[in-house]
C-alpha cells in the first residue's frame, strides 16, 4: 500500500501496473472499472481532470490479513486544481490485496464520501 500510495502521484498507469492484478476492480463514485483497460481509463480521465493532483492514504486499518490475501480500510485525500480553481476532497477506502506470483497486488478497491 506504501508504493501504490507514493507511485500513485506520478500520474502513470503503467507506474501501478506491478501492484494491480489483470482482473482488478476499482469502485469509484464515477462508477465501478473491471480489468486494466477500464481501469487504465478512469485513472487517466481522473488525472486529466484534477491538474497537480496529490493523493495520499491514512489511518490504514488491516481487516485481515492472510498468507494469500490480505484487506485494509483508509481514509483518502487529494488536492489540486479544477479548472484553475483549488480543489480538495477525500473519503474512505477499502483495498483488497491478493498474493500472485511475482507478489502482492490490488484486485478490488471501493472508495466512497465520507458519511454527511
Amino acid at each position: 500500500m506504501a508504493f501504490y500510495g507514493e507511485v500513485i502521484n506520478q500520474h502513470r498507469f503503467d507506474a501501478l501496473l506491478p501492484v494491480l492484478a489483470e482482473d482488478v476492480s476499482f469502485w469509484f463514485s464515477s462508477g465501478s472499472h473491471s480489468g486494466l483497460a477500464a481501469s487504465r481509463q478512469a485513472f487517466e480521465k481522473t488525472w486529466a481532470r484534477i491538474v497537480d493532483e496529490r493523493y495520499w492514504l491514512e489511518d490504514l486499518y488491516w481487516l485481515a490479513i492472510g498468507d494469500d490475501s490480505a484487506a485494509c480500510s483508509y481514509h483518502f485525500h487529494w488536492t489540486g486544481r479544477m479548472n484553475n480553481v483549488p480543489a480538495a476532497g477525500g473519503g474512505r477506502g477499502t483495498t483488497v490485496l491478493r498474493r500472485d506470483p511475482a507478489g502482492w497486488v490490488i484486485v478490488h478497491e471501493h472508495l466512497s464520501a465520507e458519511p454527511t
